[in-house]
């Protein structure tokens, strides 16, 4: 996402975004909480004083000033340019890779390899890609890359999502072609279009990479169903810093109990890139030509959800995204990441969670370039790589993941127990939708939403729950905080997104709190905590809509 991983944050960023600590209902000590799915903002159980410095709103806010630049613009991808090709002979874990076929030979006599992207949409920093060519190269065969292009016929196919796939899509065609690899881009379901494609090609292998939600895992099984015995079917999780079926076997209850896990790997798993060199083998058949703008003006989505300017979609504008904040914005994490106000997050969840941005070299980065800023690393890396893999872990193991039905027993007995508490006020998805509520502070965080493509992480939280206040029901809450999340954030139908309102709504990866109300034992925030966080006045002032 940092990314709270409240992705799209995600995570880190914001969005960038991940859950707190849960435990069983219990008032006893109360952990500090952090919500990374919503966009690096943490929750506390006791009371802070409102940070007293100004500054703006994310992502457009005013960026702290710097008395002098010390490094020219660009430096990061320079530098990291040159690790990788310090790297050069890194070896692939095998760890990270799991065979979904019975096969795990190249078929021989074939054409080429295929490296089938989905949720990593880059070339540099990729293990699944890397991976493919590693095992094209030891065969002597050309690599191929492919992109199944689905667009459902739904309210969440906006014209905001899928221009900035699109266009990151067409910067990794351009790396490829660079190196000599054929980029094909593929119209239509996988199960579909793919099998097809590669026997129509005469590819040996299909390496793809992971994701845990539900629609790519049917789309991973339907092609497996109908792709050629002989041809081996590799993932590689080229998203998490810790393979998700390595970090754990199991549903993780918290972040307390998937923490030990991922740290102790982390020796292990968070290492530096080899580079994806230029391929020495060249494909007698070369891919069709795409004409992006015209694909792009060819989609049946909404196009009322327009870009939003501060994001350029790519991983080299996600780069550059990642130097901003290192040299601006990282100090200012661990004590301002809260303030709504202030630009203090990584802003990084939409190209993490379009997999233009790799979560581990996020990290690598951050640590290496961090060194006087030692507090705002840790609680940067807690939430980019804890509570972000934590994600993919709830995802994984837990079927209904974005139904109650998913939430733990003591949450959906307290859920169901309150039921039917008189709520003072009813408000329609409409109505939230276009935030017309009594609430500035909730309308003007809904506005930044749909204006900006993105809320900061702090308010996430605040916006989730009061939409739990403010509906019939809690399957109703969930409901209407997904469509909008889904629709409108960047980083929005993303693991971190899923969590990010499992836990406001369902209290997941959250423990029991005192009763109340409509809420139940589910954690509580009200106005009143707000205004003593951040000025809320000043934030009003900037997003409540003058109508509202």
């Amino acid at each position: 996402m940092l990314l709270r991983v409240w992705k799209r944050s995600h995570l880190l960023t914001a969005p960038i975004t991940a859950p707190r600590l849960a435990r069983l209902p219990s008032q006893a000590r109360r952990p500090k909480l952090s919500f990374a799915s919503f966009g690096g903002a943490t929750m506390s159980g006791k009371k802070r004083k409102a940070p007293t410095a100004e500054g703006g709103k994310e992502p457009s806010a005013k960026q702290p000033k710097v008395e002098k630049a010390e490094k020219a613009a660009g430096w990061l991808q320079n530098l990291v340019k040159q690790q990788r090709e310090d790297k050069k002979d890194m070896k692939f874990n095998k760890k990270r890779q799991r065979f979904l076929t019975d096969t795990e030979k190249i078929k021989q006599g074939s054409e080429g390899v295929l490296y089938w992207m989905q949720r990593d949409q880059r070339v540099q920093d990729n293990w699944a890609l890397i991976r493919a060519q590693q095992l094209a190269a030891k065969e002597e065969l050309p690599l191929h890359v492919c992109f199944c292009l689905v667009v459902p016929k739904s309210e969440l196919s906006t014209l905001r999502h899928y221009a900035f796939l699109l266009k990151g899509l067409q910067e990794v065609a351009k790396d490829c072609k660079r190196l000599n690899v054929q980029f094909h881009l593929l119209r239509g379901a996988p199960g579909e279009v793919l099998p097809g494609f590669v026997s129509d090609r005469g590819l040996g292998a299909v390496v793809t990479d992971f994701s845990p939600l539900r629609e790519p895992q049917q789309w991973l099984n339907d092609v497996k169903k109908k792709l050629s015995k002989d041809i081996p079917l590799i993932q590689v999780d080229a998203h998490n810093i810790v393979p998700c079926w390595v970090a754990s076997p199991k549903l993780e209850y918290s972040a307390r109990t998937i923490r030990g896990k991922i740290t102790n790997l982390l020796p292990e798993f968070l290492t530096d890139f080899p580079p994806v060199e230029k391929h020495q083998q060249t494909a007698t058949r070369t891919a069709k030509p795409v004409d992006w703008e015209e694909t792009l003006a060819s989609l049946d989505v909404d196009r009322t959800v327009g870009e939003p300017q501060w994001a350029t979609p790519g991983s080299e504008a996600g780069m550059a995204m990642l130097e901003s904040f290192i040299d601006v914005r990282l100090k200012l994490f661990a004590t301002q990441r809260n303030d709504p106000n202030m630009a203090a997050l990584s802003q990084l969840s939409p190209w993490i969670r379009f997999g233009q941005l790799s979560a581990q070299r996020v990290a690598l980065q951050v640590r290496r370039c961090g060194k006087n800023a030692s507090e705002s690393v840790a609680a940067f890396i807690e939430e980019l790589v804890v509570r972000r893999e934590l994600t993919d872990n709830f995802c994984f193991y837990n079927e209904k993941y974005d139904k109650v039905e998913g939430a733990y027993e003591w949450a959906q007995k307290t859920l169901k127990d309150h039921a039917k508490d008189k709520r003072e006020r009813i408000y329609t998805r409409e109505q939230l939708e276009k935030a017309q509520t009594h609430d500035k502070l909730w309308n003007g965080a809904q506005y930044q939403m749909v204006a900006e493509g993105k809320m900061h992480g702090f308010l996430r939280m605040y916006w989730a729950k009061k939409i739990l206040e403010w509906t019939r029901s809690p399957e109703e809450a969930l409901s209407i905080a997904l469509y909008l999340n889904d629709r409108y954030e960047l980083d929005g139908q993303d693991p971190n997104g899923f969590v990010g309102c499992m836990w406001s709504i369902c209290g997941i990866h959250d423990q029991g709190w005192a009763e109340r109300p409509v809420f139940g034992k589910i954690r509580y925030m009200n106005y009143k905590g707000c205004l003593r966080k951040f000025n809320v006045a000043q934030f009003e002032r900037k997003y409540c809509p003058k109508k509202a």
